[in-house]
């Protein structure tokens, strides 16, 4: 287990719905007692169903409250939202997750969760198939955009008899968690990380434009990391829908020679440059100033090379400074990694492969492989971006800071 000194004196709100992982509540409770925090128990009526107020009242020597009237007096969710330090719903479940993307507000946790003004962190649990379904996937994205915090879920037998994932984290795992976001290490603290991200459209006329498919989303959740372990981040992105994190500098552009000109503007100064950004690597060699009108004829684009950001920059990268490049690849994929990142003088580089199931552009989740000068080769499991950005700026900063 970690070191839990970030818990003493903590004020935790743990709310808890109806799952049979309710039963685990009561380990958590204690723990976090343990650990010197003050625990505040709220509950779905469902959740009364699966473990007793009575036994989390006597855990924690306070009432739990399972509604927002008990008939007598009015429970006060928003003394609750601005009382705790941290909100953590273990186990939530689908239906909960559900009415907190949408904003539904029928239970004292729900009314509680839209008065918090402290972080939320959910520890989901249920059926394998539940947590495959693409609607929880949208609504835990939906929350993520919010800034709440998502545990990872287990793998192993469920309720249902399934194996697969699904199962709520273990107590000791949620208590891990809580206690180093409490206290993350800052090991970017005092540098400079400047992130390319999402595609770059190049005009053809004022209507149209070559782009992608990237939606920004890899480049921004590395930002939002290397900004949780103290850094001084720089986003230069391109076009994108994707909600921004806070505390984060945003230069938005739109060609690859914008990108370039704002992203040679802060190489000079940064300790760590993260090239994630899907750059076009052509652009139309003539941009008509009025809409191309439609013929009866076929119509051909003259093509020139837009600038290399990467490879530019990479011929004038100082002692000291870390480039992280990424590649995207079909075939040959380590053998093409390592030649981009010898050529492109990287540090490190993320290969995708466009061969993986749910890898990739407009994707919640991402599998990668990456690759060090040395030929070292450290492959991560399919896992949410915001998981996987956090465990790719920690090898960042390993190699920075070695």
């Amino acid at each position: 287990m970690l070191n839990t000194q970030s818990l003493q004196g903590k004020k935790v709100i743990l709310a808890i719905t109806g799952s049979i992982a309710a039963y685990k509540a009561a380990t958590i409770a204690r723990l976090f007692i343990k650990a010197g925090a003050e625990v505040r128990v709220l509950m779905t009526p469902s959740a009364t169903g699966f473990i007793s107020p009575l036994t989390l009242s006597t855990l924690t020597g306070h009432d739990v409250a399972t509604d927002i009237s008990d008939g007598a007096s009015w429970n006060n969710h928003v003394e609750l939202g601005l009382w705790a330090d941290v909100f953590l719903i273990a186990p939530c479940t689908a239906t909960t997750l559900g009415k907190m993307a949408a904003g539904i507000c029928d239970t004292m946790v729900l009314a509680t969760y839209l008065s918090a003004k402290c972080p939320v962190i959910i520890a989901p649990a249920m059926d394998l198939d539940m947590w495959r379904h693409p609607s929880t996937r949208r609504n835990l994205e939906t929350i993520q955009s919010y800034g709440d915090t998502v545990i990872p879920v287990g793998y192993g037998e469920l309720a249902s008899g399934l194996v697969g994932e699904g199962r709520m984290a273990e107590p000791e795992e949620i208590i891990d968690f809580v206690a180093d976001y409490l206290s993350p290490a800052q090991s970017l603290a005092g540098r400079t990380v400047v992130v390319t991200a999402g595609p770059t459209y190049e005009s053809l006329d004022p209507v149209r434009y070559i782009g992608n498919h990237s939606t920004g989303t890899m480049g921004i959740e590395i930002a939002r990391a290397a900004a949780a372990l103290g850094a001084i981040v720089h986003l230069v992105l391109g076009p994108s829908k994707v909600p921004l994190p806070a505390g984060i500098e945003v230069q938005h552009v739109q060609s690859a020679q914008q990108m370039y000109e704002a992203a040679e503007a802060l190489h000079t100064d940064c300790d760590v440059m993260v090239f994630s950004a899907a750059v076009a690597d052509y652009r139309p060699a003539v941009v008509s100033n009025a809409k191309i009108k439609k013929t009866d004829d076929d119509l051909s684009i003259a093509l020139e090379r837009t600038v290399d950001i990467a490879k530019t920059l990479g011929q004038r990268k100082k002692p000291g400074q870390l480039h992280v490049g990424f590649a995207l690849e079909s075939d040959n994929e380590v053998a093409n990694a390592q030649a981009k990142l010898t050529h492109k003088n990287f540090d490190l580089i993320v290969l995708n492969s466009l061969n993986d199931v749910g890898a990739g552009f407009g994707n919640t989740t991402n599998k990668v492989t990456v690759i060090d000068t040395k030929g070292d080769v450290q492959s991560f499991a399919l896992m949410h971006k915001r998981e996987l950005a956090a465990k790719l700026v920690s090898r960042i900063a390993t190699a920075l800071n070695a």
